[in-house]
C-alpha cells in the first residue's frame, strides 16, 4: 500500500469510487443537504474532476495497492473551502443540461446547504483542512487512515501550517479514531433544522503541527 498524490489519469481512473467513500464521511449530512443520494453522486463526480472544486481530484491523496484504490483523503489550505465551495456553482447548469437535477431542487440543496453551514467555523489561513478521509469498509483495520492522516500532517508541515484541522460529525465512530491519534475537540457546532432531520452536532477537531 501506498499514498500518492492524485493526477488526472488517476482521477478518471477512479472517478466511480469517489462518491461512495465521500458519503461515508457523513451520509446523514449529505442525505441533508441533497435529499437524494443520485443527486450527491453526480454533483461529486462532477466535482472531481474538476479541478479547484471542493471534492476535485487536485486536492486529494489516494492510498493504493497495485491497481487498487483503498482509501482517500481530500484536503487543502483552510481558506480554499469557501472558493472550492463557490466553484461547485458553474457545475449545476451541466447537471441542469443533463436531466440530473432541476433549477427548484438545486434551491432546496442551496437552501439546505446555507442553515447547515453554521455546523462548519470558519477555518483560519495555516491550517491544513481535511475536508474528507475515507477508507473502503473492506480496507479497515489496516491503518490506511492513519497513514492518510499522517500523510496530510506532513504535508501541512510542508506548507508552513501551524494546525490540521476537520469536522466530523459526533456520532460518527471516527471520532475515536481522531482522538487516538492526537486530534482535540476545538468546538462543538449545533444548528437546529439540521439536527431535527437527524444531523447530529458536528466536531471541530484539530492538531498542532
Amino acid at each position: 500500500m501506498e499514498i500518492v498524490h492524485c493526477d488526472a489519469h488517476l482521477a478518471e481512473k477512479f472517478a466511480d469510487e469517489i462518491a461512495e467513500l465521500v458519503w461515508a464521511t457523513g451520509p446523514s449530512s449529505y442525505d441533508y443537504h441533497f435529499g437524494r443520494r443520485e443527486l450527491f453522486d453526480s454533483l461529486v463526480r462532477r466535482s472531481w474532476l474538476a479541478p479547484e472544486t471542493l471534492f476535485a481530484w487536485d486536492a486529494a491523496r489516494l492510498a493504493v495497492e497495485g491497481d487498487q484504490l483503498l482509501g482517500i483523503e481530500i484536503g487543502f489550505d483552510g481558506p480554499e473551502f469557501r472558493r472550492r465551495q463557490s466553484a461547485l456553482a458553474p457545475l449545476w447548469p451541466q447537471m441542469i443540461r443533463a436531466a440530473e437535477v432541476d433549477e427548484a431542487e438545486i434551491e432546496g440543496v442551496l437552501a439546505r446547504s446555507e442553515r447547515a453551514s453554521w455546523l462548519n467555523p470558519v477555518v483560519r489561513p495555516r491550517t491544513q483542512y481535511v475536508h474528507a478521509l475515507s477508507v473502503k469498509p473492506e480496507q479497515r483495520g489496516r491503518q490506511i487512515g492513519a497513514a492518510l492522516l499522517e500523510h496530510a500532517m506532513q504535508l501541512g508541515r510542508e506548507r508552513s501550517c501551524k494546525e490540521l484541522q476537520l469536522d466530523v460529525l459526533s456520532d460518527n465512530p471516527a471520532v475515536r479514531f481522531y482522538e487516538s491519534r492526537g486530534l482535540r475537540l476545538l468546538v462543538e457546532s449545533r444548528a437546529p433544522e439540521p439536527e431535527s432531520h437527524g444531523v447530529a452536532p458536528e466536531y471541530r477537531m484539530g492538531i498542532p503541527l
